[in-house]
C-alpha cells in the first residue's frame, strides 16, 4: 500500500457536463463529511496538482515549519496556529481549508502488546509462533490459498474473525484457540496483554525537530494567502524559542520565481546578442527590446482585468511574449534594411515597410491569439493549468502588435538619425 493503514485517496471523476464548478463541488462534500464524520480529516486536491506536490516533495501550498527542540511546547502550540489559520477571512469567506495541526496525523493510534507465555503454551499445546499466528489472523487475517477467478480476473481474499470478536480487548482474551494437538485454552491464559498509548511521530530537518502545520487554499491565491497567515501568527506571539519557517509549495514557487526571472534576464540579454550580430548596430536591438519589455505591460494588464494571478503559468506566457515581439522587430527592421539598400530615404524606409510587414505581423498575432483562446477560456480538460500563460500571452499580443508597427520604427528611425548626425 502507498498509504498508511489509517489513510485512503478516493479518486472522483467529475461529470463532463455539469452547472457547478469543481471548487463549489468540494465545499460541498467537505461539509457534509465534516457534517456526517466530524473524525475524518479530509483533504480536497485536484489530481494534477497532487502529483506534482508528491514530486516536488511539498504536496500543500501552506505548510508552517515550527522548529524548536522542546516537544511538548511544539504539541501545544501547533493546534494554536491551525485554529488561528482557520479563523482567517478575506471577504467575508475563510480561505484556509483543509487544515492538519501536524498533530493528530503524525500520533499513531494505541499500540496493544502481546507477550506470550511460554510455559502456559506449551502446556495447551502451542507454541510461540502458534500464538502468534492465531492473534495474527484474528486481527488481521490472513491470506486465502487461491484467489477467487470473477469474471476470468483473479481477486485475493483474506480472512479473519468476525467483527465482534475484533471489537474489543476483552473478546480477544477471551477467544478460544485449538491447538495442533486439539486442546483448546483462550488467548488470554496463553499471553498477556500490554496496551501502549499513541506515540507522535518525530519529524527533523537538519537535526532540528519541527512540527507542520499544513493546509490548502481555496479562492484566495498564495502571495495573498501566505501574507494574510504571517499576520495571524503575528497575532499569536509565539515563544521565541520556536522559529517558523513557511515551506511547502509556496516555498517552491519562490524558488522557481527566481529562476524564471533569471530565464527572464538571460534571454533579453541573448536575443539582444543575437540582435546585434545580425544588425551590427545598437540601435536595432534597442528599439526591438523596448518594445518587448513595452509589451509585457498588456499581459499585466489581461491577467488584472481577468483577475488572473500572476504565477509559473504566466510568467512563462511573458517570456514566450518577448519572444514574438522580438520576431515581429526583426521582420520590421529587416524590410526597413532592404528599403534603404534600394535607395529610400530613413523616413519613407520605416514606412514602407510598416506597410509591407503590416499582414505578416498582424496574421501572426491573430493567428497566435486564436490558438490560445481554447486555454484562455478554459475550454477542455485539464486547460486551468495552462490558462493564466494563454491569458498573458493573449494580452502581450495583443500590446505588442501595436509597439511592434509603431513604437520599435519610432525608436529605430530617432536612434538612426542620432547616430548618422553624430558619425
Amino acid at each position: 500500500a502507498v498509504t498508511e493503514a489509517n489513510t485512503g485517496d478516493i479518486s472522483v471523476k467529475l461529470k463532463t457536463k455539469r452547472h457547478r464548478d469543481i471548487w463549489t463541488i468540494m465545499n460541498e462534500i467537505r461539509a457534509k463529511v465534516t457534517q456526517q464524520e466530524p473524525a475524518v480529516d479530509v483533504d480536497f486536491v485536484l489530481k494534477l496538482e497532487d502529483m506534482i506536490g508528491d514530486l516536488t516533495s511539498a504536496p500543500q501550498p501552506i505548510v508552517i515549519e515550527m522548529f524548536s527542540p522542546n516537544a511538548p511546547l511544539l504539541n501545544s502550540w501547533a493546534p494554536k496556529v491551525a485554529d488561528a489559520i482557520g479563523d482567517i477571512q478575506v471577504r467575508g469567506r475563510h480561505p484556509v481549508v483543509d487544515i492538519d495541526n501536524g498533530i493528530d496525523s503524525t500520533t499513531s493510534g494505541p499500540a496493544i502488546v502481546f507477550n506470550v507465555n511460554v510455559a502456559s503454551a506449551a502446556h495447551a499445546g502451542f507454541s510461540p509462533q502458534n500464538v502468534a499466528n492465531e492473534a495474527d489472523a484474528m486481527l488481521d487475517g490472513v491470506t486465502a490459498s487461491a484467489p477467487v477467478v470473477v469474471n476470468d480476473r483473479p481477486y485475493t481474499l483474506r480472512i479473519r474473525f468476525p467483527e465482534t470478536i475484533r471489537s474489543s480487548l476483552s473478546a480477544i482474551e477471551n477467544t478460544m484457540l485449538i491447538s495442533p494437538a486439539g486442546q483448546m485454552a483462550n488467548l488470554g491464559s496463553l499471553a498477556s496483554f500490554t496496551e501502549l498509548p499513541g506515540q507522535t511521530e518525530i519529524l527533523e530537518d537538519n537535526q532540528q525537530r519541527y512540527v507542520a502545520v499544513s493546509a490548502r487554499l481555496e479562492g484566495l491565491d498564495t502571495g495573498h494567502g501566505i501574507a494574510a497567515v504571517q499576520r495571524a501568527l503575528d497575532g499569536l506571539h509565539l515563544p521565541s524559542s520556536i522559529r517558523v519557517e513557511y515551506g511547502g509549495l509556496y516555498q517552491q514557487e519562490q524558488q522557481s520565481f527566481h529562476d524564471l526571472a533569471l530565464v527572464l534576464i538571460m534571454a533579453v540579454l541573448f536575443v539582444f546578442l543575437v540582435l546585434l550580430f545580425e544588425f551590427r548596430s545598437f540601435s536595432a536591438p534597442v528599439s526591438i527590446l523596448v518594445s518587448a519589455i513595452l509589451a509585457a505591460s498588456g499581459a499585466f494588464f489581461a491577467l488584472l482585468i481577468t483577475g488572473t494571478t500572476l504565477n509559473l503559468s504566466s510568467f512563462m506566457g511573458i517570456i514566450m511574449v518577448i519572444g514574438i515581439v522580438a520576431k515581429n522587430g526583426i521582420l520590421l527592421l529587416d524590410a526597413d534594411e532592404k528599403f534603404k539598400s534600394v535607395g529610400f530615404a530613413a523616413e519613407e524606409a520605416i514606412v514602407q515597410a510598416g506597410r509591407r510587414r503590416l499582414r505578416p505581423i498582424l496574421m501572426t498575432a491573430l493567428a497566435a491569439a486564436v490558438g490560445m483562446l481554447p486555454l484562455a477560456l478554459a475550454i477542455g480538460s485539464g486547460s486551468q493549468m495552462l490558462q493564466p500563460l494563454a491569458i498573458a500571452v493573449i494580452g502581450g499580443l495583443l500590446i505588442a502588435t501595436v509597439l511592434s508597427l509603431m513604437v520599435t520604427p519610432t525608436i529605430y528611425y530617432y536612434m538612426t538619425r542620432r547616430e548618422e548626425t553624430v558619425g
